[in-house]
């Protein structure tokens, strides 16, 4: 069978990053979290004390670092790695999360991310998440799925990941980063975030993360049967000429 590429955009803690990793583990496909990788020159930018105006600075960081995933034995998840070490714990943190919008919106940051996605899945059979999948990384993508909820659900959900790693912030702090976020994020000039023509709209905002998985895989499904049915009509076609 035919693989595909799966592009989940969205706004954070939507329920995207989780509900990707669970259709690629459905369909035994490749999970990238792009959204991880700019979080990961966030770090480096930060733990380099390289300034974001510092344009010649940040581009030779680029070609200095490092990113890539590798995949938890035990968990099963991919995680994360800067420079060879795992850093996801780091890049979740909330100080993180209050630039990660700002560093994204580089345009040579843009730039060398996305051309680093696009390599990844050039193979196909890959479930991406992120802001700009669906329209710039793979505008070509079989199954495009944008997600929303509402904001103060979205906060409530973060503040529980980062309750769980042990970093507690107020809900009313995580609301004000989260929109934010999506000013930056809309507004921005290269790969800016919006919903893809064809992309069906998700609104998570009252879904359970199962729910999530089985309406993207409905998706994913109708998708695989309309390409096998169009491919047996095609070689039928050519059988009787």
């Amino acid at each position: 069978m035919q693989k595909i590429v799966i592009a989940i955009d969205g706004y954070s803690s939507c329920g995207k990053s989780t509900t990707a990793k669970a259709v690629a583990a459905e369909l035994g496909y490749a999970y990238i979290d792009t959204g991880a990788m700019y979080r990961a020159v966030t770090l480096y930018l930060l733990e380099h004390d390289i300034r974001f105006d510092d344009l010649p600075r940040v581009e030779q960081a680029l070609h200095e670092m490092h990113i890539t995933f590798k995949r938890n034995r035990k968990t099963g998840r991919n995680e994360l790695c800067l420079d060879g070490t795992i850093r996801e714990d780091e890049i979740r943190q909330m100080r993180i999360s209050n630039l990660v919008s700002e560093v994204s919106g580089i345009p040579a940051v843009r730039h060398a991310m996305v051309s680093q996605q696009q390599r990844m899945g050039r193979k196909r059979g890959v479930v991406m998440d992120g802001r700009d999948i669906g329209t710039t990384v793979f505008p070509d993508a079989e199954v495009k799925v944008f997600m929303t909820a509402d904001v103060l659900t979205r906060a409530l959900r973060r503040q529980e990941e980062l309750a769980a790693k042990e970093e507690h912030v107020p809900v009313e702090d995580i609301v004000e980063n989260l929109r934010k976020r999506d000013h930056l994020d809309s507004t921005r000039t290269e790969s800016p975030l919006r919903r893809a023509a064809d992309a069906v709209l998700l609104d998570t905002t009252h879904m359970m993360i199962d729910e999530q998985v089985d309406f993207v895989l409905e998706r994913v499904s109708a998708t695989l049967f309309a390409q096998a049915v169009s491919s047996q009509s095609q070689n039928g076609s050519g059988a009787g000429i």
